[in-house]
This record gives C-alpha cells, sequence and structure tokens, in this order.
C-alpha cells in the first residue's frame, strides 16, 4: 500500500470518492500528513481533509475496496472508519473530554490549595507531607486527564511521525517526574500543580474544539429533521402501505393528506392544495400546488390531499442536497483551525529545543544532572503556552457573555474573529428584515359583523392569513358569529352558512394581491382585507449603522419580486429576489471570490448554505432549527440591531487579543532568558506563568462594557 503514486495519466476521471471518519487528527501536521500521504499511496488520486468535521474524502480507483482504503490510514497511523450516505452519529468525544477536564480541574484547585503552604514558608516534614499529598492527588489525575495526549502522542511516535501532543506529554511528563522526585528525596520544591493547571487549560480548549464540530454536524442534523419519516404508499392492486422514506423510490405514488409534509420529490398527479414552500424558497406564503406542478421534500401539503408521483427520494431529493452544499461549505472555515495549529506547531518545538539546549548547556558548564534538569523545567514551565493559549478564549469567553446580555448568543470563539473582519453584510427579507409575521391593515374599516363572521370563519382554516386575521381579531376582544357547514375548499379559501346567506372568506380577483384576503356576504360586494408583513422596528436604523461601520447592504430573497422591491426601497438597498438556495449560495460565492468577507443574516432552510458560506453568519431567534445551527451567532427578540452591536464588540475583541499576544510574547521575551541563565527556579516559573494568565485575563474583562 506504500507504492509510489500513479501516474495522473493512468488514473481516469471521474473516480469513486469515499468519505472516512478520522478522528485522531489533531494539528496541521495531521491535515498535511494525511492528505500527502493518502496521495501517495497507489490507486487513490487525492485526499481533502475537512478539519472541522474530522473526515478525510478520498478519491480512488474504482477496485479499491474499504478495508484497502481503511489500511493505507493506519499506514500513516490513523484509526479511520468509512462512512456511508448518512448522517454520522455523535462521537461522544465532547462528554469525555468533559469528564477529563473536570478531574484535571478539580485537581488543580485541590493542589494549588496545598501548595499555599508550601509557598508560605513550610519546612521539614510538613513541606514534605504536603508534598505527598499533591502527589496521592495529582497522579492518578495526570493519568487519567492526560490520555488523550498521551495516547495520541504514542501513537504517533509508534509510526514515526509527531504532532502537537508529543510536547505536551513530554512537558506533563518530565514536571511530574521532577516533582516526584523532588517529593521522594526531600527537595524544596514540587510542580504537581504546574503539571495539572497545564492539562487543565488545555483539555478546555480540546473541548470546545469539539462541542465547535459537534455543533457543525447539529446544523445538517436539523435540516433533515424537516423531511417526513415516511409515506402512504399506494400499490398496484389499490391498496395502500406506509413506507419509510428510506425505502421511497422513484415511480411510487405517494398519497399526501393536508398537514402532512411531504417525505420525496415528485409530481403532483392529482389534488389542489395549498404548499408551504418557505422550507426550500423563503417564499412567504404558501402556493397553490395543481396537478403538473412539482412537488418537493420537507414541504407542508396545508389544505387539501394530493397525490404525487415520486421523482426522487432520499439522498436525490432537493433538501438533501441542500444538507451537502451546507457541509461542503462549511469546509472552509477548517482554515483558522489550521492558522491557530500551525502557530502551535512551531511555538512547542521551539520551548522544547530551548529547554533541551539549556540541559545540555548547563550539563557542559559543570552543573549536575539534578540542577540541569531543574532549568531545564524552569524553561519549560515558565515558556507554558498558558497565557498564549487564554490570549483568545479569554477575551471571547468575555466577549460572548457580553452579547449575550445584549441578546446575541454566540456559538463558537472563531465566529467573533470572522465578524470582526466582514466587510459586508446579506440579508434575507422574509423574516430577517421583516419580522416573518403577516399582519392585518385598517380592520376599523370592517363593521362589528364582518369581524365577527370573518372570525368565525378565519378560525377553522390552517391558512398563514387565516391565523394572522384571528389573533389581531381575537386581540381585539372580537367574538365569532354562529355560522354553519363550514368547509375549506382548496385554493379559494373557507364557506359557511349564516342567517341563510353564504359566506366566504379567501382569494378573490378584486384584491389584485397576493397579501390580501376577502370577505363576501351573499351577493354583496367582498370587502378587501389586506396584510403587510412588517419591518422589524429598527431595521432602517441598524442598515444605517452596519453602513456606518464600513459594511454596506444588501438583499438575497426567495421571495416574489414585488415584496423585495418594496423593502429594498424602504431600506435603500440592492436587492434581488426569486432566488433558489442554490443561487443565493452562488451568490455569496461570488463575494468571496471578488475579495468581500460578507455576513449572512437569514432564517429560513433556504438560507442555510448561504449561511454556512458566508464569512460569517446571524440569524435570528426565530429563524428555524438548521439555520440557527447553520449561523454562528443567534439574536434574539424583534430588533435587528444586535446584528451591528455584535460587529462592534468583536472588533473590540480582536483589539484585545492583539493586546493579549503582544503580552503573551513580552512576557517570554523577558522571562525565558532569565530562566536559561538559571535566574528563576521551576516555583518562580510557575508563579510567573499564573501571573501572566491573570494579566491577560484581567485584559480580557475590560470587553465587559464593549456593547454599550
Amino acid at each position: 500500500m506504500n507504492a509510489p503514486a500513479a501516474a495522473p495519466a493512468a488514473i481516469k476521471a471521474p473516480l469513486p470518492e469515499t468519505l472516512f471518519s478520522v478522528p485522531g487528527m489533531r494539528c496541521a501536521g495531521c491535515i498535511a500528513k494525511l492528505e500527502s500521504g493518502l496521495a501517495g499511496v497507489s490507486g487513490i488520486a487525492a485526499a481533502r481533509v475537512n478539519f472541522t468535521a474530522k473526515r478525510v474524502t478520498v478519491t480512488h480507483l474504482p477496485e479499491m475496496t474499504a478495508p484497502e482504503l481503511t489500511a493505507a490510514f493506519a499506514g500513516l497511523g490513523f484509526e479511520a472508519q468509512p462512512l456511508g450516505a448518512g448522517l454520522v452519529a455523535p462521537t461522544g468525544e465532547g462528554a469525555q473530554l468533559l469528564r477529563y477536564m473536570a478531574v484535571a480541574g478539580f485537581a488543580a484547585m485541590n493542589v494549588m490549595l496545598l501548595s499555599v503552604s508550601v509557598w508560605s514558608g513550610a519546612e521539614g516534614a510538613t513541606r514534605a507531607m504536603f508534598h505527598w499529598l499533591s502527589a496521592l492527588i495529582a497522579l492518578p489525575a495526570i493519568a487519567y486527564a492526560g490520555q488523550p495526549f498521551f495516547r495520541s502522542a504514542w501513537t504517533a511516535l509508534k509510526h514515526g511521525r509527531t504532532n502537537m501532543d508529543v510536547p505536551i506529554s513530554i512537558g506533563v511528563t518530565l514536571a511530574t517526574a521532577l516533582s516526584l522526585y523532588e517529593t521522594m528525596t526531600g527537595g524544596a520544591h514540587a510542580y504537581f500543580d504546574s503539571a495539572v493547571m497545564l492539562l487543565f487549560f488545555l483539555l478546555t480548549g480540546r473541548w470546545l474544539d469539539a462541542v465547535m464540530r459537534d455543533r457543525a454536524r447539529d446544523g445538517v442534523t436539523a435540516l433533515l429533521r424537516n423531511t417526513a419519516p415516511g409515506a402512504l404508499v399506494r400499490q398496484v392492486d389499490g391498496s395502500t402501505l406506509w413506507m419509510e422514506a428510506a425505502n421511497l423510490r422513484p415511480g411510487m405514488v405517494m398519497l399526501v393528506a393536508a398537514g402532512e409534509r411531504i417525505a420525496a420529490d415528485g409530481e403532483i398527479v392529482t389534488g389542489r392544495s395549498h404548499v408551504d414552500l418557505s422550507l426550500l424558497t423563503g417564499e412567504s406564503l404558501p402556493v397553490l400546488a395543481i396537478p403538473g406542478d412539482r412537488a418537493l421534500a420537507g414541504t407542508i401539503n396545508i389544505d387539501g390531499p394530493l397525490t404525487v408521483r415520486i421523482t426522487a427520494a432520499g439522498a436525490e431529493t432537493g433538501i438533501a442536497e441542500i444538507a451537502r452544499l451546507m457541509e461542503s461549505a462549511g469546509q472552509s472555515r477548517s482554515r483558522y483551525v489550521r492558522i491557530a495549529d500551525r502557530a502551535a506547531r512551531l511555538y512547542a518545538p521551539a520551548v522544547h529545543t530551548l529547554a533541551l539546549l539549556s540541559l545540555i548547556g548547563w550539563l557542559l558548564a559543570g552543573a549536575g544532572w539534578h540542577q540541569a534538569l531543574l532549568i531545564a523545567a524552569a524553561v519549560l514551565i515558565i515558556t507554558c503556552p498558558c497565557a498564549l493559549g487564554l490570549a483568545v478564549p479569554a477575551a471571547q469567553i468575555v466577549a460572548s457573555g457580553t452579547l449575550m446580555r445584549a441578546g446575541v448568543l454566540i456559538k463558537d470563539g472563531s465566529a467573533l474573529e470572522r465578524l470582526a473582519e466582514a466587510d459586508s453584510v446579506v440579508f434575507d427579507k422574509t423574516g430577517t428584515l421583516t419580522l416573518g409575521r403577516p399582519q392585518p391593515l385598517a380592520l376599523e374599516t370592517l363593521s362589528p359583523l364582518q369581524k365577527t363572521l370573518a372570525l368565525a370563519l378565519a378560525e377553522t382554516s390552517r391558512h398563514p392569513l387565516s391565523a394572522a386575521l384571528r389573533r389581531a381579531l381575537v386581540a381585539q376582544g372580537v367574538g365569532p358569529a354562529y355560522v354553519t357547514e363550514i368547509a375549506e375548499v382548496p385554493g379559494q379559501g373557507v364557506t359557511g352558512e349564516w342567517q341563510g346567506k353564504t359566506v366566504r372568506l379567501g382569494r378573490s380577483e378584486d384584491a389584485g394581491e397576493t397579501l390580501a384576503t376577502a370577505l363576501q356576504i351573499g351577493t354583496a360586494s367582498p370587502a378587501i382585507i389586506r396584510f403587510a408583513d412588517p419591518l422589524r422596528p429598527d431595521a432602517a436604523a441598524t442598515v444605517a449603522a452596519l453602513a456606518g461601520l464600513g459594511l454596506p447592504g444588501s438583499i438575497l430573497s426567495g421571495d416574489r419580486p414585488s415584496a423585495v422591491d418594496a423593502v429594498a426601497r424602504t431600506l435603500g438597498l440592492n436587492a434581488r429576489a426569486g432566488l433558489s438556495p442554490h443561487d443565493k449560495l452562488a451568490a455569496i460565492a461570488a463575494l468571496k471570490a471578488g475579495g468581500a468577507r460578507p455576513l449572512m443574516v437569514g432564517d429560513g432552510l433556504n438560507d442555510g448554505p448561504a449561511l454556512a458560506a458566508g464569512h460569517v453568519a446571524m440569524a435570528p431567534a426565530s429563524a428555524s432549527d438548521a439555520s440557527q445551527n447553520a449561523a454562528d451567532a443567534v439574536f434574539l427578540g424583534d430588533s435587528l440591531a444586535p446584528v451591528a452591536t455584535a460587529v462592534r464588540v468583536a472588533r473590540a475583541t480582536a483589539r484585545v487579543v492583539r493586546q493579549n499576544f503582544a503580552a503573551a510574547i513580552a512576557y517570554n521575551v523577558i522571562a525565558v532568558p532569565l530562566a536559561i541563565a538559571g535566574q528563576v527556579t521551576p516555583l518562580l516559573a510557575a508563579v510567573a506563568m499564573s501571573g501572566s494568565s491573570i494579566i491577560v485575563v484581567a485584559n480580557a474583562l475590560r470587553l465587559r462594557g464593549a456593547a454599550k
């Protein structure tokens, strides 16, 4: 399996691709090892890593089997599992890391308390007792909590490679061994607190990374939850049989009752009904569907039974394609992880090289092994990347808390970095710039009788306009009239009998617009009730505030042009209407290709791919689950102002992060030479390391007022 790669001419396109889960990826070195190593295996044309999801897509010759591909991963020192077409089940990595982190944190707090007595000047038997108590707490905690690093480092070394976990494991092991030696020989200093605290900080960062990846998977999971579990299928003999969605096939005929979600893409054979397409198109109102029209999986049949001949099912449906677009668009975010890992990968070897050179240098200078090891340990501890590691998360945690109080929920720290970099903003219309809730206008023009009749008919209909009318009339204290023989006619509205007259609430040619309904009593002229989807109360002010921050705005909407143009004129924005999820994704991709870093703000499932592809994304709390999961931040309430607030706080966070990096680097520039010169004991090194961390955290706390 390690033969040279086949010549490009020997591998003909198109080639099959197999997706693998590789949980052992830890750093940029792993990415490079996998992509270059797999490409060097005979029969494999290419390998593409998605570090955020910890997956690898392998392009290979058709004759290569899954076991052969898995063996190729094993030859590079990675355990891999091939994935099917379905979603990946949660690995439980986050929960396991949380347990490791809890043990390390508990041990660190207790060992630090015991160390206070030693720092305060305890001598002789008292000091030895506290050292042994610290050892009894720290040793099992290190053995347990250090497992993720020790296992990863051993696997890497066993296959002749290195990763970030190798120097981490060396540092923790050396500090622990020296501490144990000092304790056994009655030495003055032990460093169990430094070893356990180092593990705690490292595990915290790894746990946050695992949570971020789980949330990325949750976006696709939430989207696919909107698919129906199955459908009632008509058999050849005329009988019907319920079938799970996974078993549906093109050519089958399914029966979709009113109120049901459609389970597969198809063509309507019989029936007439309104269908809620907002899931895929963002259309604010249901669309009338008649025989010959397309039916799409995940959309809702509102008011009449339909017979649908299936044309695509399972992974071939439109909603499954949106899920794939969300996942592939989200892969671009891994570059932030790669940049951070490259920096850490360079930092750790440099630190350990300095420690090794210090050890060798002092031995050559005539120092004993004990003194030389103590100096090397001091170098390792004083250069512990805790302050550098806290520079970003400390600022992000404080900023996230500040934004939470301002009504913005940040889902992962990297979102703040990307939000600070945004240079333009793209809005969806319905439910984003507008409230997404149609409201009736000028109800005072209706007579009391018309109101009571309208309420009696509206409260029996599932149509969104009827629901909005019912809410408004009930809020005014209107009660329903006594109407009999009420029936809903798909595509026409609701009819009934009142005092010998036919009354009807529904579509009328006299309305002349979609956001309107008509109430007709007998043969009298209908009363037209018009509706509006109002803008969020501060939409204009927020758009202006974002422009003042250097983020010009535009609109990408799946809604009809007339509705979008009205909003665009009011807010002074450029707009494109009638866009599919693919169109929105292409528009975002075009902006990024031109060098822009767009902030995408949307709420519909049809916005999912665009949200995932944006440089950064936000969604309102009223958005669909999939859109909230695809977005990097969620804002609460009817106000749009939190979007501008989030940009301001993100930019302040970026400034604090840069200050923290500068402070951490300055600390190392001053402290490292002193440690190498033997002027710093490991105990002082531990205090200095903790002090640098406190400075970084204190600076980050200034962000608590950044939202004002």
